[in-house]
């Protein structure tokens, strides 16, 4: 019974190749660019030479940098983690209210992440919406736009992939967490035993798998943090793109440093996932 595993992985690998191969063909091609250009081995101006000097230069603020985006992503996703799983647990549920709260969940989805982020901007600024409703002056409301906990920036990003892992959640146990939690109910289980026992376990895949996906995104994405975070100091995108950018071409080698430390660092995170997920269905 367990001799057609082969063939059906393969079959599979055979069918992921025409996405598969011009995804590896183009990240690649842009890690092995950028790691030959923080090498100098590809300068803009100037003779190839093996040097370490860009890495030198960018290490003052690489770690730093470091700590800043690890520690945006992680509470970014451990919120949107939390609410995605409740919201799809409440649009799997048996009532007619869960039908409208999973297309108002899903509407947030196709929003861009700098739409969001203007968009709580305006909300959460010291002048916003959320302010002016309550009757605060802008004097004595936090700052969370720009301010020294990166709230609002936690906030757009808790928000936008909750959606997304609510919809990933949801595929699953719309599918398989009835039936078994119906068996787990007639067995004698209680609520909290069939959602500790039952729903948990079912969703556990797809809720690591999602929000490994809202990690590695976090991780790299710049619009939400270059619009509501603070100017100093830094997430990883946020200066690499500032290097990037700049006039001086010296500074590119920089940029290809700092953009290579955040693919390792988002590579880590994946292999890490995969990790778990395999340990969690050897588990299952």
């Amino acid at each position: 019974m367990t001799a057609p595993a082969a063939p059906r992985s393969g079959r599979a690998l055979l069918l992921l190749l025409p996405a598969l191969v011009p995804v590896l063909l183009v990240v690649g091609a842009a890690l092995v660019s950028a790691v030959l250009l923080s090498l100098g081995l590809t300068p803009l101006v100037g003779v190839p030479r093996l040097s370490l000097d860009a890495w030198r230069a960018a290490a003052p603020d690489l770690a730093t940098s470091i700590r800043v985006s690890l520690g945006i992503a992680t509470g970014a996703t451990a919120v949107a983690a939390a609410v995605g799983l409740c919201l799809a647990l409440a649009t799997t549920a048996a009532v007619r209210r869960s039908r409208l709260l999973a297309t108002l969940s899903a509407l947030t989805v196709p929003v861009p992440h700098l739409v969001g982020a203007a968009g709580v901007g305006l909300l959460l600024a010291d002048a916003g919406f959320l302010p002016r409703l309550l009757g605060i002056a802008p004097g004595d409301w936090p700052a969370l736009v720009g301010g020294r906990w990166w709230i609002a920036v936690g906030a757009e990003y808790a928000w936008k992939e909750s959606a997304f892992i609510a919809l990933v959640v949801a595929g699953v146990l719309s599918t398989r967490a009835a039936s078994y939690a119906e068996t787990a109910a007639l067995l004698g289980a209680g609520r909290r035993a069939r959602f500790r026992h039952v729903t948990l376990p079912l969703a556990a895949p797809a809720l690591a798998s999602a929000a490994a996906v809202s990690f590695v995104y976090t991780l790299g994405s710049y619009e939400v943090a270059a619009l509501l975070g603070r100017p100093y100091p830094e997430p990883l995108p946020v200066i690499a793109v500032r290097l990037f950018t700049s006039i001086d071409l010296a500074a590119r080698p920089q940029a290809a440093a700092v953009a290579v430390t955040t693919s390792v660092l988002g590579l880590v995170v994946v292999l890490a996932s995969l990790r778990f997920l395999r340990r969690l269905a050897a588990e299952q």
